[in-house]
């Protein structure tokens, strides 16, 4: 674990500490020995040979000498699986990266089978490294212990299911120390279950075929292993009753260590037996609720897309939204308040030094109102400098609504999003080298806002091209013409009869491509459905049923992913949700997208 100090590091330190640790850790079994070290970290790779010129890294490189380094080689982040699989969680799934548990050696002598050498006991299994002064005092216990009962070192009891959960979890803890369970107390549990009774009087009186087998007091099931094997093994038939505790012991104990339920199951069907047992042990992990709050999913976030339908014209819906902060410039600039029209993907920018809410409503009043007019709805997320009293008496007074993104989903306002994702590199590129006059190609749009100081070539260059969803340029879309560019030569003219035909000429222009443009992007929205939905789930809740919801902001990886407490559904509009906690009972908004549901065993 690195302290409070080291998690500080910068990147570059972190890797090279965490070689040194590595190497401190491994010390007896490095020293000697020709190294080579894989890192997807490329700039520790001449480490050993020159400096890197930063302290901590060459102090460590020096305290490395010791260690015969050959050399130290990079390897892809996305082929680094060995030592990333250690940081991360495995869901439940099929496949797994590891076939067996590494530094675990099991050990069984004599493998209980039908043909060959059947021992009467059940050997403990042993999961450590074994030393020969091990070995020596493991066999001395066997030969002292000669019945089927194992010793009392190492004798341990299940408790039934119906007892109390703090005896159940000190019993799993010993029963994991051997792995094993105590034969007298299978015996007795076998007996007091119905069905496994059944069966036995079943054997007992040779009416049931070789699947199964009595002997010494226990039930086993007999199974080939392997297609084309003639040879049977044994398992232990285990009863009901202790299923849950055995579950316990192979998923939940600290060296069990909470995986999937491949990795579980592979575990118990060498030892054990039940009717459904792959399903008993799918159901178990699922409602374990440590799995719940940390496990990453693997798969697509479920909820299907729920396209915004387009405003009939232009300016009826705007999103709002801030970009940055970036370096400040001698103007003092720091943030960029971008809008942009959902009907003609218009944009407007404006360069502010700060985010505050007394900032944005003068960039939107000064910058975007007065110029094209008030529009009808106004969509932001819900960020202070948005959702204030300022804004809010601005719009009853001015006369729009102001709508708000779902909390933490910026997919509600998908159109300014990806506006940002591409207006930043822009910037990125055309800012000079010491980064500090990018506001200088921000002016809010090109001949409306100080165009005849800042000409600004990103917006311009956006709002002059043509849209791939609308199939026609903002400009066009706007003003119902095509923009005149530098580059371009003389335009031809018309003539008019009169100078009311302009005008109808122009309406009879704009309704034809707001038409088609409107066609363009329901188009476009069906394909993003269609490709967006595909192998999603979209699971629906209903009001009262018990969630988990996705923590946001966390501060490191071993924080739970999803609400420690449950949360209950008070208002259900999918696919979004009210949700309440039961212990501080505060109500948070939220999208399917953040929501896990409870699995909980019958």
């Amino acid at each position: 674990m690195t302290s409070s100090s080291q998690r500080i590091y910068d990147p570059i330190e972190l890797e090279a500490l965490a070689i040194w640790m590595c190497f401190q850790r491994m010390r007896l079994y490095l020293l000697g020995r020709s190294i080579i070290i894989y890192t997807d970290h490329c700039p520790l790779c001449n480490m050993m040979t020159s400096s890197v010129k930063n302290r901590r890294v060459d102090r460590i490189s020096i305290l490395l000498q010791e260690f015969n380094i050959d050399k130290i080689n990079h390897i892809k982040g996305q082929n680094n699986c060995l030592a990333d699989y250690l940081s991360r969680h495995p869901i439940p799934r099929e496949e797994e990266i590891f076939d067996e548990d590494y530094g675990i050696v099991k050990r069984i002598k004599g493998e209980p089978t039908v043909r060959g050498c059947v021992p009467d006991e059940i050997p403990p299994l042993v999961g450590a490294i074994v030393t020969r002064s091990k070995t020596k005092q493991l066999q001395s216990e066997r030969n002292e212990n000669s019945t089927t009962t194992l010793t009392n070192r190492n004798k341990t009891t299940v408790s039934p299911i119906d007892e109390e959960a703090d005896q159940m979890k000190e019993d799993s803890s010993q029963m994991i120390a051997n792995n094993s369970l105590d034969i007298e107390q299978l015996k007795i549990e076998q007996g007091k279950d119905s069905t496994i009774h059944q069966k036995i009087a079943e054997v007992l009186k040779g009416s049931v075929n070789s699947s199964y087998e009595f002997k010494n007091g226990l039930l086993y099931r007999l199974m080939i292993m392997h297609e084309g094997c003639t040879t049977k093994k044994k398992f232990i038939y285990l009863p009901s009753s202790m299923i849950n505790d055995l579950l316990q012991v192979y998923h939940g104990d600290p060296l069990s260590g909470h995986f999937g339920v491949q990795r579980t199951y592979l575990k118990i069907k060498n030892k054990y037996w039940w009717p459904n047992m792959k399903q008993s042990i799918i159901q178990y992990i699922q409602s374990c609720l440590l799995c719940q709050q940390y496990n990453i999913s693997r798969t697509k976030k479920p909820g299907r897309l729920q396209p915004i339908p387009p405003p009939e014209g232009p300016f009826q819906l705007i999103g709002m939204d801030y970009c940055g902060p970036f370096k400040p410039t001698p103007r003092g600039n720091q943030y960029v308040l971008c809008l942009t029209d959902y009907f003609t993907r218009w944009v407007v920018a404006v360069a502010v030094p700060d985010c505050s809410a007394k900032t944005t409503a003068e960039a939107l009043f000064n910058a975007f109102i007065c110029k094209y007019g008030v529009p009808a709805v106004i969509r932001s997320d819900q960020g202070t400098h948005f959702h204030n009293q300022l804004m809010n008496a601005m719009s009853k007074l001015i006369g729009y609504d102001h709508t708000y993104s779902t909390t933490y989903h910026p997919q509600s306002n998908g159109m300014i999003e990806r506006f940002n994702a591409t207006f930043v590199p822009q910037i990125a590129k055309l800012q000079d080298k010491e980064h500090n006059n990018w506001d200088e190609f921000l002016s809010p749009v090109v001949f409306a806002y100080n165009w005849d100081e800042f000409l600004s070539p990103v917006v311009f260059a956006y709002n002059t091209g043509t849209h791939s969803t609308t199939q026609y340029s903002p400009f066009q879309l706007l003003y119902g013409r095509e923009p005149r560019l530098p580059t371009d030569g003389r335009l031809s003219s018309f003539t008019f009869r009169k100078p009311s035909d302009y005008y109808e000429q122009l309406k009879k222009s704009m309704k034809l491509i707001h038409g088609y443009a409107r066609d363009n992007i329901i188009q476009k929205q069906q394909q993003y459905k269609v490709q967006y939905d595909k192998l999603r789930p979209d699971p629906h809740y209903a009001i009262n049923d018990r969630v988990l919801i996705r923590r946001h902001g966390l501060q490191n990886k071993l924080e739970p992913k999803f609400s420690i407490t449950p949360q209950n559904i008070i208002c259900a509009q999918h696919p979004v949700y009210v949700v309440r906690d039961e212990t501080p009972h505060v109500e948070t908004q939220v999208h399917i997208n953040d929501i896990r549901p409870i699995y909980i065993q019958n």
